[in-house]
């Protein structure tokens, strides 16, 4: 019994004893895990943001918050993997409180440009290229990414006479390489030409656009590159291993008029005594007297535009009295709003402010949402995006909807595989002829250019507006409506009232998508499959009412368009890279097939049903004119690449590609392009010893590309079909010229790139483009049936400087400042016209002739800018104020001896302006700072010297006439010349003097400006704040986009063409004022 009971106490103690140990051991493992806190800064001390902690061989890690703190368990034993991009991976053990000081990874901190058919170090890139990245786009609040290149690019000029929403600027690389053809550079999407709508590309998921500027980075590009290349890049995962990064961005905010006002007339009382005075000048120099005149004057003030009538009066006086006294001023009994009968019925008449009744303050909203992670072996990065930008004018707005999604991955050693697809959906309101200072259906024409004297709306004697019987608010048409009256300034007309009903409405859909695999034969040999498709459709329609207007007679007019864009991208790419000791080389093989179909239809019917059903199926009267169409481009190319690298310090590069484009007869359809360039590290020369210098480099290239965009079927006639008394019959549309080919562009760079202090870097590039065979439009004799041809003749050239520079100006822990500045220069001129061009002669200031040909107000010819003015020139007022011009003199037997003076415009000849549209000097600067978790922005824009014609202006300061009248005028016309008031350039205003602002250099104007592209300002929440709602970071920010701009004259905006006249009534600019949210999780 005893031995049992001993033996069940022994077990009890094994039990024991095992257990103790068991416990004993769990704490010892439990003590060998060490709570890590820890610090990771860069090499000036300031806290590195999402550097990645992990613990090596396992699956355990985090990532430093704003502050670069790091907390973790981890073995005591164990080493903590620490990386950060831009620097090099360290392996450290694991202590209880660290510091870990980051190093420059040199390989990773060289700058990739993503370039032609893959990417490049920027140190080894022989030719020019900037990049701007997803930093810098997230300043700009833009709706077409390109938008946001504004002031940011060496050697980039925007232009755009639209600030409508979805408005995309007009983007020009280093000047000007036709007269005729295309001069818009080629725009590169994932490495696929993209020829849709930028506008329905979301900035958001943009990560960078690349510009390339010259052959050695742009000839694999043939035919399409002369004009330059913008390659945008998409986003893809943000790091490689632990959680995915989800990002939302909110903001929301108002668009408000950019546009400065003119400083025209505002008052109604002003503008009648202006009026007044024109009218009396004019029939005293008839002989009337003072009084006489005074009577005449008022009695002619109201009446029809013949006698300089305005047709309207708006205020109420004693009766026989006049508005306007013998002095020239209002009547002080005079009061604002005329009650007036008129076929029984009473009106009151009351001058509205037709901008405020035209234009509104539009809202913009804008969502996005996008999650992007990977492993070792696959990236994802996932967006959504929703933007919703209402216009300053009722009937104008945006509405887009963007979804992308990206990945990629491992599937062996030897093969990647990925895809990029990519959704938009728009639904689009618009204003129609944007621009025209005289259309009837113009907004902007109206709210520029109404004197402060004109209703808007129809009033009853309460002040209460009319309501017609189909319930709408009556406004002013212009035709008798309004107690009779009829305006004389573009009558018959209200396009307010027009956008209500009127609707210009495109909606559509984009989709793209993109697949490749890369196969790799053996280390350095590399095959990348590529394929590309596009596929953009808008369905376009127009409603004109039965109401009101040009179309009230036709019961509603509805008329459909739907058109179609559909391109194929195939790209099949060799890769391979090897050395031989120092010696590195990486040559590439390719093939491209390029194809790009658009399909046009349309059709429209009249007596709608309803104004709510915009089918045509929703009206019976067909209009017969329905029609469609398609066209086809196609082009091909074979290329290669050579590039060769020795000891990281000397650098070459040759590229060839021979191109083949649907644009030209089979037998002249191929060309040959190629590129050669060089650089030179001069700072990795043993030789070389200033510290302070981190980066010398030495380039140059030169290289011959193609431009074959000049319009389809060029090289063979054209005709149309016709109806023909029930019959097919043809009608011939156009010459073709066999031969016709490539217009040639031969570029040469040459510059320095440099980096100093690690705080200063820039570039300075000199370049010279040349451009062969351009393309040219032949008049010949009617008779030969066909009026022109087309052929290749004639060169031309542009020139310039660039020069960058950033300087980084303090870099604390807690506090940086950054500066940058980037100018160009640019000098146009055509050096060659065939003699069948030289169609006509003309003479600038000093006699020297030009033989040529007029286009629109420029003078072609042989060393002259292609945008050289041609205009009479001003000299000046006469003894009684009129205005003159030059003439020549012109002796018995043609020549020329001299100049004189003429009072009669017709007689004053046209001069060529040695001043061209094109600036002198343009570029853009910006600085950074960040302070304790603040951080603001704020960028520029600028250009200097170049002359614009000021159309509205001109408008502005000339005198009424018989045959037009009732349009505002600008302040400076109170300066103008009278007998007591002889001392001055600004000629007499009188009724009548139908040329005292005839168009000449008088208007020519300083094209200079500078414009404050956007500003920011964000904080970002210490992390403590935001870390126990699993938030990594959250910045709070505003931001204001085309802020302000300052020009040579109130309201002149020479930011609109280079090719045409300024003019305000265009659809202003938009400011755009926001407030918004960035959470990252």
């Amino acid at each position: 019994m005893n031995n049992v009971i001993n033996l069940k106490v022994e077990f009890m103690k094994r039990k024991l004893m095992m257990f103790l140990s068991l416990f004993f051991l769990g704490i010892g493992i439990i003590s060998a895990q060490t709570q890590v806190r820890g610090t990771v800064v860069d090499e000036n001390g300031d806290p590195a943001i999402g550097a990645t902690i992990q613990v090596k061989g396992t699956t355990q890690g985090t990532v430093t918050d704003i502050d670069g703190v790091f907390t973790l368990s981890a073995p005591s034993n164990s080493t903590l993997v620490v990386s950060y991009v831009g620097y090099e991976t360290q392996e450290l053990p694991v202590s209880a409180n660290m510091r870990v000081e980051l190093v420059p990874d040199s390989e990773l901190l060289d700058e990739v440009l993503v370039v032609a058919f893959g990417t490049a170090k920027k140190s080894a890139f022989t030719g020019s290229a900037k990049v701007v990245d997803s930093e810098q786009l997230s300043k700009s609040q833009v709706t077409s990414v390109t938008n946001a290149l504004a002031g940011a690019v060496p050697g980039l000029q925007l232009t755009s006479n639209s600030g409508a929403p979805g408005a995309t600027s007009s983007i020009k690389i280093r000047g000007f390489s036709s007269l005729n053809a295309g001069n818009d550079p080629l725009i590169i999407v994932d490495g696929a030409p993209y020829s849709g709508d930028l506008s329905n590309l979301n900035p958001n998921d943009v990560e960078s656009m690349t510009v390339l500027k010259d052959a050695a980075s742009n000839a694999l590009y043939g035919a399409r590159g002369a004009n330059g290349v913008i390659m945008i890049t998409t986003k893809q995962a943000a790091r490689k291993g632990g959680d995915a990064v989800i990002t939302f961005d909110a903001k929301y905010g108002a668009n408000t008029r950019a546009l400065q006002h003119y400083d025209v007339i505002t008052n109604p009382a002003q503008y009648y005594e202006m009026h007044y005075g024109a009218l009396s000048r004019y029939h005293m120099n008839l002989g009337l007297s003072p009084e006489a005149s005074w009577i005449k004057s008022n009695e002619n003030l109201f009446g029809d535009q013949g006698n300089g009538g305005l047709g309207y009066n708006v205020y109420t006086y004693p009766e026989g009295q006049m508005l306007i006294g013998l002095n020239g001023k209002l009547n002080p009994e005079a009061t604002l709003g005329r009650i007036e009968n008129y076929r029984g019925k009473d009106y009151l008449l009351l001058p509205d402010d037709w901008e405020k009744a035209g234009t509104r303050t539009g809202m913009r909203q804008e969502y996005n949402l996008s999650v992007s992670g990977s492993d070792t072996k696959t990236t994802f990065f996932a967006s959504l995006g929703y933007l919703n930008n209402e216009g300053i004018t009722k009937a104008s707005d945006m509405e887009r909807l963007t979804t992308r999604l990206r990945a990629d991955y491992q599937a062996k050693d030897w093969l990647k595989v990925g895809g990029n697809i990519s959704y938009a959906r728009f639904d689009q309101n618009a204003l129609s002829n944007n621009g025209s200072s005289t259309s009837s259906g113009n907004i902007w024409a109206f709210t520029s250019q109404m004197p402060p004297i004109y209703p808007a709306y129809l009033r009853n004697p309460d002040g209460s507006i009319m309501v017609d019987s189909d319930g709408f608010e009556m406004m002013d048409y212009g035709n008798g409506t309004n107690a009779g009256r009829s305006r004389p300034f573009i009558s018959d007309a209200n396009p307010i009232m027009d956008s209500f009903l009127n609707t210009v409405n495109s909606e559509g859909n984009a989709f793209s998508s993109n697949g490749f695999a890369n196969i790799t034969f053996m280390p350095g040999l590399t095959l990348t499959i590529n394929g590309t498709q596009n596929l953009d459709e808008t369905r376009t329609t127009y409603v004109y009412n039965p109401y009101y207007g040009q179309f009230d007679t036709t019961g509603g007019t509805v008329s459909k368009s739907h058109s179609r864009t559909y391109d194929v991208n195939y790209q099949q790419l060799l890769n391979y890279s090897t050395y031989f000791g120092l010696h590195n080389f990486d040559a590439l093989l390719g093939h491209e097939y390029f194809n790009s179909t658009y399909a046009y239809l349309y059709a429209d019917k009249s007596k709608m049903f309803s104004q709510s059903n915009k089918e045509l199926g929703g009206a019976i009267q067909d209009g017969q004119s329905a029609y469609s169409y398609k066209t086809r481009y196609n082009s091909e190319g074979y290329f290669t690449r050579l590039q060769y690298n020795y000891d990281n310090r000397i650098f070459a590069s040759a590229s060839y590609r021979r191109d083949a484009s649907s644009r030209f007869h089979p037998d002249y359809r191929w060309g040959d392009f190629w590129s050669l360039g060089s650089a030179w590290l001069i700072n990795q020369e043993e030789w070389f010893s200033a510290d302070w210098v981190d980066e010398l480099k030495l380039k140059a290239s030169y290289g011959v590309q193609g431009n074959d965009n000049i319009g389809s079927y060029r090289y063979t006639d054209v005709f149309n079909i016709t109806n023909s008394s029930g019959n097919i019959g043809t009608a011939f549309e156009s010459k073709g010229t066999r031969d016709i080919t490539w217009e040639t562009n031969s570029n040469f760079n040459i510059g320095t790139e440099f980096s100093l202090f690690k705080r200063l870097s820039g570039s300075l590039e000199y370049y010279h483009r040349k451009t062969t065979d351009m393309l040219f439009s032949f008049s010949v004799a009617p008779s030969l049936g066909y009026s022109s041809y087309f052929d290749n003749i004639g060169d031309m050239y542009n020139t310039g400087v660039e020069f960058e520079l950033a300087a980084n100006i303090i870099k604390q822990r807690n506090f940086s400042w950054d500066v940058n500045l980037n100018l160009s220069t640019l000098k146009n001129e055509i050096t060659l016209l065939h003699e069948d061009k030289k169609t006509a002669s003309s003479y600038d200031a000093a006699g020297n002739e030009y033989k040529g040909y007029t286009s629109g107000n420029f003078f072609i010819a042989e060393d002259l800018s292609m945008f050289s003015w041609r205009l009479k020139e001003f000299a000046g007022i006469d003894e009684d104020g009129q205005s003159m011009w030059y003439k020549n003199i012109v002796d018995e037997e043609g020549n020329i001896t001299g100049r004189e003076t003429t009072a009669t415009y017709a007689d004053a000849d046209y001069f060529v302006n040695n001043e061209s549209t094109i600036p002198k000097m343009f570029g853009g600067f910006g600085t950074t700072v960040q302070a304790y978790g603040f951080d603001f922005n704020i960028n520029f824009s600028y250009q200097i010297g170049g002359k614009q014609y000021d159309g509205t202006y001109r408008s502005f300061m000339s005198s009424p006439t018989g045959s037009n009248t009732g349009y505002n005028f600008h302040a400076d016309l109170l300066k103008s010349w009278t007998p007591d008031n002889m001392s001055n350039e600004i000629p007499r205003f009188v009724f009548g003097d139908t040329y005292s602002a005839g168009a000449s250099d008088r208007f020519l104007t300083d094209a200079s400006y500078l414009n404050i592209e956007n500003i920011n300002l964000g904080y970002t929440l210490p992390s403590k704040w935001v870390r126990s709602m699993q938030i990594n970071s959250i910045r709070l920010y505003g931001s204001l986009e085309n802020v302000f701009y300052w020009s040579k004259r109130k309201g002149f905006d020479p930011r609109q063409s280079y090719s045409d006249t300024t003019n305000a009534t265009y659809y202003s600019p938009m400011r755009t004022v926001s407030g918004g949210i960035t959470l990252n999780f």
